[in-house]
């Protein structure tokens, strides 16, 4: 067949199932991916409702030349069905994951192996054409083969788990040390999972939502906190002998839950800034100079699908409780966009299946 079904971004709140052509022949260095399962991320949400956010609408993307409309999807996982000329390791019939960093390879931070912060970087699904699709052209590069008997719907979870781990890697040592996680959306779960698997003495969640609530401690926290209930400050300082923990996770991209995950931390404690700000915070700088308290922001991910990979396939890490929706992609407006709309903290991940 020559064309599939896609979900096609136009515009705001304007995603379209269509039928568009197959993907060419994966190029060189290239594969081509048969799609399994592709989760829905808060990404592709954000352009659902307010794009464009990421995608390139005003002049080509200087790595790939998309411009304008898009395929989404990028938390994906499925199997090879072509390879591109020199891609080594990677054949057709293997199942696979890929992670979202299309990456030039040549800036200085791609050859220092920081390709998440490529001078050129490209998000598959975003800077170009993406997952919701029965096939996606990918980058060998960022390709990952799946162990044998590796759970399929695991394959897309891997990528915000990859988020996660590479966000309490950028924490240093988490194993025996106190931990705050602000916010337990997808993201701040996932976060909370990976400090668990690295050993962390105590997680505390900050959350709100009682569905989400329920989910951390599904997942691992010791202590879960809402702040519109407590004083989570001075709840968090009880629990830490009066000091406040030693690392904390904001996981939700707000200028107020910035600073409270600034002040849930003691003096030279870390903070990493994982989630998403959409606009800027008044904050007096002195209180980290004070303090001596770090902060220090996170993005993506830079290799830790292959660690992800291999603590789901130990056991180690358990994806189920993070699956709340199972669709086809002609449920995906309805039932996938429509539903986290208007449902979010009822949803932490709804995946979505392509192809019968």
């Amino acid at each position: 067949m020559n064309t599939m079904q896609a979900a096609v971004w136009h515009g705001r709140q304007d995603v379209r199932l269509e039928t568009v052509p197959r993907p060419a022949a994966p190029a060189a260095g290239w594969v081509q991916v048969r799609v399994h399962w592709c989760g829905i991320c808060g990404s592709d949400l954000h352009e659902y409702l307010a794009g464009p956010v990421f995608i390139p609408v005003d002049a080509p993307h200087p790595l790939t030349g998309a411009q304008g409309r898009c395929i989404l999807g990028h938390e994906f996982c499925g199997e090879i069905v072509a390879v591109g000329e020199g891609v080594e390791g990677l054949a057709p019939g293997q199942r696979v994951a890929a992670d979202a960093c299309q990456h030039c390879g040549e800036c200085a931070d791609c050859r220092e192996g920081r390709y998440n912060l490529c001078e050129r970087l490209a998000f598959t699904g975003l800077m170009n054409d993406g997952a919701f699709a029965e096939f996606v052209n990918v980058p060998a590069n960022i390709v990952y083969a799946l162990p044998e008997g590796f759970p399929t719907e695991a394959g897309a979870l891997i990528e915000p788990l990859a988020v996660g781990m590479h966000a309490v890697r950028k924490a240093g040592r988490v194993a025996g040390r106190s931990v705050v996680v602000v916010g337990a959306g997808t993201i701040g779960l996932c976060t909370l999972m990976c400090a668990r698997a690295e050993g962390a003495a105590r997680i505390i969640v900050l959350e709100m939502s009682a569905a989400r609530k329920a989910k951390a401690r599904e997942v691992g926290a010791d202590v879960v906190l809402d702040p519109s209930e407590c004083d989570a400050i001075a709840e968090i300082q009880a629990l830490t002998g009066g000091r406040g923990a030693e690392l904390a996770f904001e996981c939700i991209g707000h200028k107020d839950t910035a600073k409270l995950a600034i002040d849930t931390v003691r003096k030279a404690g870390r903070v990493v800034m994982v989630g998403i700000f959409e606009e800027p915070s008044a904050y007096n700088f002195f209180e980290l100079v004070a303090s001596e308290k770090e902060v220090v922001g996170s993005l993506a991910y830079s290799g830790e699908f292959a660690d992800v990979i291999r603590l789901i396939d130990q056991g180690v890490l358990d994806i189920e409780p993070l699956i709340t929706g199972r669709i086809t992609l002609p449920e995906i407006i309805d039932k996938g966009f429509e539903e986290l709309v208007h449902r979010k903290d009822q949803n932490v991940k709804i995946i979505v299946q392509p192809a019968a």
